[in-house]
Order: C-alpha cells, then structure tokens, then sequence
C-alpha cells in the first residue's frame, strides 16, 4: 500500500473541525464508539457469561489476537475524525487489562473527545486504582450492580462475590472523581425483579444514577426468552409507587436511557428499554472488539476486521476510508426487528430477528 502511514498531530486536529460527522444509511451520525480492551471477566454472569458456555477450558483470544494500546488509540483518534465524541471502554471486564491507566491516557490526550468513560463490575475498581484512571484522564464510570441483596448478587455474578464489594468500588470512584457514578442493573423475571425498588432507594440523594436495562437477547448463550423482560413501563410504575417520578428530556441526541427523577428532588434513573422500547432510529454507536473487529450494532451477527488492515501497513487515509464505508453503509435496525417480529410472528423480517449474533461478553454492552 502507498501512502503516508501515519499523520503528524497538526494535521490530525486540522481534520477533526474540517469533517461533519459520517452519516449512515438511514442518516444516524457517527458519535459514540464503544471499544472492548479484553473478551476475558473475571465474573460468569448468568445473563452473559454462563458458567455453562464459558467454562475452565472455554478459549479466550490469545494476547497476540489482541489489538495492542496503540493500535486502539490510533483506530480511536481516526473515529474521533469521523464524528465520535464519546468513547467508552468495555470488556470482558476492562480493568483486567494490562497498561489500561496507558491506554487510558492516549486517548485522553486524543483532541476531539469530549467524554472517555469505562464500564466495570467494579470488583477490581479499588481507591488506588480509581485515582490512577481519574489522573490518566477517565472522566466517568458506570458499574454493574445487578441486586443489593448478596444471596441474589453472588447467584448472578456466579463468583461468589459481594455486593459489599462493588458498594466499595462505587464509593471510591466517587472518591476520586470519576462522577456521576451510573450504576447498572439488569433486570430479569424470575431473578431479581424485586430488587428494583430496593436499588431505587439505596441510590437516591447519592448523585448517583441508577439505570435499570431490559433482558435483552444479545448473543446465543443466556437461553433469553421475551418473558423473562420486565419491561421499562413496569419498572418505573414499581419505583413510581414508592418513590413519586416524572419523566425529564435526554441529556443528548441519541442517548439510549429514558430519564425520570424523582418528585423530592432526590435525584434521576434511567430506564434502557431496546426490547419494549426500541431506539434503532437514534442509534448513533461503533463498536469495536478486543481483536479489532468493528460492530455496527450490538445485536450483529458479523464484524469487520479492522486489525487485519492496521497490520498491513495502511495509511490513515486508507483505514479512515474503510471506516467511512462501513459506517457509511450501515442499515442496522435489528431491535425493531425483533420487537416487529413478536408482535407479528409471520413478519418477513422475522428471520432476520433470529440470526445468530455475537456475545456481549465479545464486544462489550
């Protein structure tokens, strides 16, 4: 291949206002790029990694499949060319990467971006380490919290490990910074349901914002059955009852969470509904795995492989070339598909609702 490799950084930030964002088939701007740093946890959630599928002898990628710190924040700094602000760092469980404070820090450092923040289940997020992410440049995180009760909490994360435990990780990023702490809990029928308004009132007055999620299909491995969904609308008429709410706008174009916040003043959740609820029309996110495969949705059923192209020797003109194609031809919709298909069992689009797609343990939530 021809061509200057890699661009000098006067060059790069002369670029960034020089763009408008891509758009993509249907007209949704690129803004939001999540990236998986590992497809290792060191949790086997129930709803994402079953003991069951990810077993003692299940296969990780080896470190040589894995994108290394600079070939992500050099595939970041050309998204960030391209119209992405936000970048989020996800797994796997993203702090059992090694060098991630490193990694954290070239991005930071990238100009462009406006928001850098970090999923966890929290169990490795210790003051220390919240501080180093914080003076790396992280701005946010968001920690898993699927109950406040233990017995329900270690049945979930099915590694015995306490809610005391990821109580402490919140704290501490708090502590250090990295605010608002959003907390996530995934709601399941059958399986923590009754933990919804106990999370509710354990976080208000903290800041923090908790943000209950839909059961969702993502993958082959969870066994996901659409009644198992305790859908955004029962959700919030449980909180409602107990603590008063009203709806409030997004915070932005496409944000996936639905706001309310509580009557007293006492702060706000979010509700993320793709099942009941889909937002495919105002979707704005890449995603991109640990072994630099790009996703043009979290439900998709193949990627695009972007190490392969780095590991060649292309030029940053050629790479952000194919990012504008991919992006540029990206006609995803797959949860009003879904959602289209169990209200009309004999849809036409039906089969396409049932593809077999990728884990969210492999390109991250």
């Amino acid at each position: 291949m021809t061509g200057e490799r890699r661009e000098t950084p006067g060059r790069r930030r002369a670029a960034i206002g020089a763009r408008p964002p891509l758009a993509d088939a249907r007209g949704r701007a690129l803004r939001d790029l999540r990236i998986s740093v590992t497809d290792r946890c060191n949790f086997r959630c129930v709803y994402c990694m079953p003991r069951e599928v990810f077993g003692a002898d299940h296969a990780f990628l080896d470190r040589k499949e894995v994108l290394s710190l600079e070939e992500i924040a050099r595939i970041a700094a050309l998204f960030v060319e391209q119209g992405v602000r936000k970048i989020r760092l996800t797994g796997g469980e993203p702090l059992v990467r090694r060098g991630l404070e490193t990694l954290v820090e070239k991005l930071a450092a990238i100009p462009g971006v406006e928001d850098l923040s970090l999923t966890t289940n929290g169990s490795l997020l210790t003051p220390a380490r919240a501080r180093a992410l914080r003076e790396a440049g992280l701005g946010r995180v968001t920690v898993s919290l699927d109950a406040l009760d233990d017995a329900v909490f270690k049945r979930i994360n099915d590694v015995n490990f306490p809610v005391s435990g990821v109580l402490r990780a919140i704290d501490a990023a708090a502590e250090a910074g990295l605010a608002p702490v959003k907390v996530n809990m995934v709601v399941k029928r059958g399986g923590n349901e009754d933990q919804i308004v106990p999370m509710a009132g354990r976080f208000r007055g903290t800041g923090h914002i908790v943000r209950y999620i839909e059961y969702m299909d993502v993958g082959n491995s969870n066994g996901w059955e659409l009644a198992d969904v305790v859908s955004a609308r029962e959700i919030v008429e449980r909180i409602d009852e107990r603590h008063p709410l009203e709806p409030i706008g997004a915070n932005y174009p496409g944000e996936v969470a639905n706001r309310w916040r509580y009557r007293d003043g006492a702060g706000e959740i979010g509700v993320i509904a793709s099942v009941s609820q889909p937002f495919c029309g105002g979707c704005t996110r890449a995603r991109l795995s640990a072994e630099g495969r790009l996703y043009t949705c979290l439900f998709a059923t193949s990627g695009h492989d972007l190490r392969a192209l780095l590991r060649s020797g292309a030029s940053d003109r050629e790479v952000r070339s194919r990012l504008a194609g991919i992006w540029g031809r990206r006609d995803d919709r797959y949860s009003e598909l879904r959602t289209a298909a169990t209200r009309t069992p004999f849809a036409a689009d039906t089969a396409a609702a049932e593809a077999p797609r990728i884990e969210m343990s492999y390109i991250g939530g």
